[in-house]
């Protein structure tokens, strides 16, 4: 068995379980609405005409994933990319401010954190506030931001990018002030004998030291990212992204484009990871060169 094969086999399991579980789910949650509503003038009806009604219903409680598939390929195939009906369009702006907001967070992180190591009054001012921001939930500080950096003249992509940037900035700190901090004495003590300045100790010994630490961190800040932003889309009620999608799905009671848009905002936070994955695994194989 080939090493891919190795790795494909839990996935397909994993996978194939969860399908069951789901059309069992759909199954059962949809009985008794097709019941009364389809299967009441039908007398004698069969489990089987049940289980096929109950996985084609229009308005289902829980659509079951091939009516997921389906929506979500009619959205992508039926209609232009730059139309508000494709959700790929949707998945572009969401996509946008979580990578403006990762940006600027980790930027902050890195920042943060070295001002934090280098510095024991920042140390004991900053660290527990930053700490304690995280305990605040997104849902409630997003409105209360977007109102504020509205009121200044933000809009659009900003507003969202700083709800993701909240979300990021905090996993990339706490990872690099641990990475930061690695060093052993013995190793500051030989950039103090060569006389480098605080400068240099930092490029030099503490930042190669931090990246083990800095690059598993941007992972779960990019995907803390995606839900920030697709927090930040629902109070504004904007007319464009994956969290807008959502509202509008509930609003109108559109079970299956609700899910097809989880399932895509699913997708677009695997590529994102994917993607920081591969940027870590190109710069640990540059460092070890």
């Amino acid at each position: 068995m080939t090493d891919a094969a190795r790795k494909a086999g839990p996935v397909a399991l994993v996978l194939g379980f969860v399908l069951m579980l789901w059309y069992a789910g759909a199954v059962g949650m949809n009985a008794q609405g097709v019941i009364e509503r389809v299967l009441a003038d039908r007398p004698g009806w069969t489990t089987g005409e049940l289980v096929t009604e109950t996985l084609r219903m229009e308005r289902p409680l829980l659509p079951a994933p091939h009516q997921v598939a389906l929506d979500l390929y009619s959205s992508i195939v039926d209609w232009p990319l730059d139309s508000p009906r494709n959700l790929l369009f949707h998945a572009a702006v969401t996509a946008q401010s979580t990578l403006v907001g990762f940006v600027l967070g980790t930027l902050l992180g890195v920042l943060l954190a070295a001002a934090i190591v280098h510095s024991r009054t920042l140390d004991r001012a900053l660290l527990p506030w930053i700490v304690a921001s995280q305990t605040v939930p997104v849902l409630a500080i997003a409105p209360i931001v977007l109102v504020i950096l509205g009121s200044l003249g933000m809009q659009g992509v900003a507003p969202k990018a700083a709800i993701a940037m909240y979300l990021c900035f905090f996993p990339v700190t706490v990872a690099m002030v641990q990475g930061l901090r690695s060093p052993q004495r013995i190793e500051t003590e030989l950039m103090h004998t060569y006389a480098a300045t605080r400068w240099q100790a930092f490029w030099m010994l503490r930042m190669p030291a931090a990246l083990p630490f800095l690059l598993p961190s941007l992972r779960i800040a990019i995907a803390a990212g995606l839900v920030g932003a697709m927090v930040a889309e629902l109070p504004t009620g904007a007319q464009a992204g994956l969290g807008a999608r959502l509202l509008t799905g509930s609003y109108y009671g559109n079970t299956v484009g609700i899910w097809s848009a989880l399932v895509l905002s699913a997708l677009l936070g695997l590529a994102l990871t994917g993607a920081v994955a591969l940027a870590e695994r190109l710069v640990l194989q540059r460092r070890r060169a």
